[in-house]
C-alpha cells in the first residue's frame, strides 16, 4: 500500500484529497515538514499502520530546502512512494478563495501569491507522480479521481436500523421507510411476544402477493438511494425501517433487506425498540 505525499496549490483540493484518503483507511499527518517524512514512515511501520498519508506544501516553506534530499531518502525505502500534486487555474483559486475568504499562507495580494506559490512548490511537482488539474472537478469528482488514480477502492456501508413509530423516529437517519401497510403479527396472540427474527413471523409479514410486492418496492428504492448516496461520495448511509412498535415488521423487514442488500456492505446497526421473546414456561417433569 503506498506512503503518500500530498501536496499542491492553496485552493487546489488538498483537504478534500487528505478527507478521501482517510476515509479509506489512511493515517494523515498535515503540514509535515520533509525532513520527518522518514520519522512518520518509522513510527508508521513500527505502530502496524499500512496507509500513511502526508501533506507537505507552501505552509512549510522554511523547511522545504531539505525536500529532494528528504525524497531520495524515504523513496530508497519505499518503493510504493507517491507523490500527488493538486493544481488549478489561478482565476479558479481566486473564485474559491472568494468564496471562502481565507487568507493565503503566503500573505500578499492572491494573484501574486498563486504565482510566487508555483514557483515555490516547483520541486515538489517535479517529483511527482500524479498531477491533477482541479480547474473543473468538484469535490466529489476529485475524490473520485484519487480514489481510480491510487486504484484504492471506497469503503462504503449501508446501515439499517428498525423502530417503532409510537417510541419516535431516529433523528440520525437519511431515509425513513414506514412498513406499517404489512400485515401485523401483533394480531396473532401466539406470534405477538415474538419477533421479527423468527421465521414464522416474517412468514406472516411478507404471506401474501402484495406484501412480497411492497417488500421489492422498498428493496429497490433503498437500493437506488445507497447506490446515489455512494456516487456522489458518501462512505455511508443509514435507512430506519419503521412500524408501529419496532417489533415485528419492521425488524423483519431490516434483516430481509440486510441479506438482499448485502452488496451495499449491509449491516443492521441496531433493532431499537425490538423486546426479547418472553421466556417460555418449562413443562418438562
Amino acid at each position: 500500500m503506498p506512503f503518500v505525499i500530498v501536496s499542491g496549490l492553496s485552493g487546489s483540493g488538498k483537504s478534500t484529497a487528505l478527507r478521501t484518503l482517510e476515509d479509506a483507511g489512511f493515517f494523515i499527518t498535515d503540514n509535515l515538514p520533509p525532513e520527518l517524512w522518514g520519522a512518520m514512515h518509522d513510527l508508521a511501520q513500527a505502530r502496524g499502520l499500512e496507509r500513511v498519508a502526508v501533506s507537505t506544501d507552501a505552509r512549510t516553506r522554511d523547511f522545504l530546502g531539505a525536500l529532494e534530499d528528504s525524497y531520495l531518502r524515504l523513496s530508497r525505502r519505499r518503493e510504493d512512494l507517491r507523490v500527488l500534486f493538486l493544481e488549478a487555474d489561478s482565476e479558479v483559486l481566486l473564485r474559491r478563495y472568494n468564496l471562502t475568504r481565507r487568507e493565503h499562507p503566503l500573505g500578499e495580494t492572491l494573484m501574486v501569491d498563486f504565482a510566487r506559490e508555483r514557483d515555490l512548490l516547483a520541486p515538489l511537482r517535479a517529483l511527482a507522480d500524479i498531477v491533477i488539474d482541479t480547474t473543473s472537478l468538484s469535490a466529489a469528482d476529485l475524490s473520485q479521481r484519487v480514489l481510480q488514480t491510487l486504484r484504492l477502492e471506497q469503503d462504503f456501508h449501508l446501515r439499517l436500523l428498525s423502530f417503532g413509530f409510537k417510541h419516535a423516529p431516529p433523528r440520525d437517519a437519511d431515509l425513513v421507510i414506514d412498513v406499517r401497510s404489512l400485515p401485523n403479527p401483533y394480531y396473532d396472540p401466539a406470534l405477538r411476544p415474538r419477533t421479527g427474527l423468527e421465521a414464522d413471523v416474517a412468514g406472516y409479514v411478507f404471506r401474501d402477493p402484495a406484501s412480497e410486492q411492497f417488500y421489492g418496492e422498498v428493496r429497490d428504492f433503498v437500493r437506488t438511494a445507497a447506490e446515489r448516496a455512494q456516487a456522489s461520495g458518501r462512505h455511508g448511509y443509514t435507512v430506519a425501517i419503521g412500524c408501529t412498535g419496532g417489533q415485528h415488521r419492521s425488524v423483519a423487514v431490516a434483516a430481509r433487506l440486510e441479506q438482499d442488500l448485502a452488496d451495499l456492505g449491509t449491516q443492521v446497526a441496531d433493532h431499537r425498540d425490538m423486546q426479547p421473546p418472553a421466556p417460555q414456561p418449562d413443562v418438562g417433569g
